[in-house]
């Protein structure tokens, strides 16, 4: 009998050692500093699930590794709590296991990230970063330790790091946010700005970096996997951005309500003073 073609083929669960190993031949090295955003959905089934998922990103890794993901919480008008707080649904089921695993660090702030191994302290324990994805922020001290990133049944669009370039492109786009930190045992709200948008650009990235060489992808578990240095990401969209600044922003007549959102804070260049707008060519 012949199947129908919207039966999903059968999927070999597959245990983590084939997955540290599929993770080694991706390029993972042992040792460095690894920014892991998953979705567990795209790379399952893993023999123990995300906790299996979990070992074979540490085997990988090595004793001397530091893995880090995403961590924050999905309520920005509740005070974020490292010990209590979920890790976002949006962040998916491996990111709220790791960050209650034993010797995991998470930041003490809402954009938080959690992390484990010996640079864990460092990239975790900044104060409350604005706007999130600043220098001193998880994901910019993770830059400074020329962390690879691994995108694992995810696209750019998850990808953090490009917000990290945004921030030091200087973009002039923004979207007004807000959060709540504890202060002397009060919830406090934080309003600041953010360089945000849909993200769904991001996915251009993906070309500039296959371009250069500098994107490795294979297979992991049964997901399609990435994996680039951040400093490569960075460096790559920051030229990108110096050119096109906007890049990253849908047209406003494609009508997405977020990109046209951010666009609102941009403001037109300013008139040049009506003195040197008078002025004629310098005749010295």
């Amino acid at each position: 009998m012949e199947m129908p073609y919207d039966v999903p083929a059968v999927r070999t669960p597959l245990a983590p050692s084939q997955v540290a190993a599929q993770l080694h031949g991706l390029g993972v090295e042992q040792g460095g500093v690894l920014v892991v955003h998953t979705s567990f959905r795209a790379v399952r089934p893993v023999v123990g699930g995300p906790a299996g998922l979990i070992d074979a990103l540490q085997a990988a890794s090595g004793p001397d590794g530091t893995i880090v993901m995403p961590s924050w919480g999905d309520d920005d008008d509740v005070p974020f709590d490292p010990e209590v707080t979920p890790a976002s649904a949006d962040l998916g089921v491996t990111a709220e296991v790791f960050r209650q695993l034993p010797g995991v660090r998470r930041s003490a702030h809402p954009f938080a990230f959690a992390a484990t191994g010996p640079h864990a302290a460092r990239i975790v324990s900044d104060p409350l970063p604005t706007p999130p994805h600043r220098l001193e922020s998880p994901i910019g001290r993770a830059y400074e330790l020329d962390a690879r990133v691994l995108l694992l049944g995810v696209n750019h669009d998850a990808n953090t790091t490009i917000h990290l370039a945004e921030v030091l492109a200087g973009v002039p786009y923004g979207v007004p946010k807000h959060c709540t930190v504890l202060e002397a045992w009060r919830p406090v709200r934080v309003d600041y700005i953010e360089n945000d948008c849909c993200c769904a650009r991001f996915a251009l990235v993906d070309g500039w970096l296959r371009e250069q060489g500098l994107q490795q992808e294979g297979t992991v578990g049964h997901a399609h996997a990435r994996l680039a240095r951040s400093r490569d990401v960075v460096r790559v969209v920051l030229g990108r951005l110096a050119r096109e600044p906007l890049v990253f922003l849908h047209d406003p007549a494609d009508g997405c309500q977020e990109c046209n959102a951010a666009r609102e804070l941009i403001r037109p260049d300013p008139p040049a003073p009506k003195d040197q707008a008078r002025a004629g060519p310098d005749r010295t």
